[in-house]
């Protein structure tokens, strides 16, 4: 990945002079090389990071990841079914992966009852899904190399005997 995209994935809001002299780059060719990247679709948005343990008491929503089994369709294989599953309004990340189950998902929800709603009345009713297994949110502690829950600021861990 181009040095200057590294950068930007862990902290969009460095200003141009700054990437410039990071990267090597005049601030023109940084300009001109994020504006390409935004044109090409390689850059699809820019967004602030949230602790959600700030937030999630004071919205209530509930996230749950689902693990969802599926038959493929002939000629069109996961991407139709994924697409009809990823438009729903609760299913906030979809991701087709190889192993045990066919999809992951994230969904979030208003409470635990309306995921257990979306599961069993809009999931599971879809035609190539097979299962389901739905598991709940506790706690995040590291999320995209970002820890949300601090604590001792060793790099070291613990050694029990």
């Amino acid at each position: 990945m181009d040095e200057l995209l590294q950068i930007l994935s862990r902290d969009a809001r460095i200003p141009i002079p700054d990437l410039a002299a990071m990267t090597g780059r005049s601030e023109d060719d940084v300009r001109a090389a994020i504006a390409e990247y935004e044109r090409r679709g390689t850059i699809l948005r820019y967004r602030a990071v949230l602790n959600p343990e700030h937030i999630d008491a004071a919205n209530g929503k509930v996230r749950a990841w689902i693990e969802v089994n599926v038959t493929p369709q002939r000629g069109l294989g996961f991407d139709a079914i994924a697409e009809r599953i990823y438009r729903f309004p609760e299913v906030k990340s979809c991701y087709l992966l190889s192993g045990g189950y066919d999809l992951l998902l994230m969904v979030e929800c208003d409470s635990l009852h309306q995921v257990g709603a979306f599961v069993a009345e809009k999931l599971a009713t879809q035609e190539n899904v097979t299962r389901t297994a739905t598991h709940f949110l506790l706690k995040i502690y590291k999320q995209d190399d970002d820890i949300f829950h601090g604590g001792d600021s060793s790099e070291r861990l613990p050694v029990s005997p």
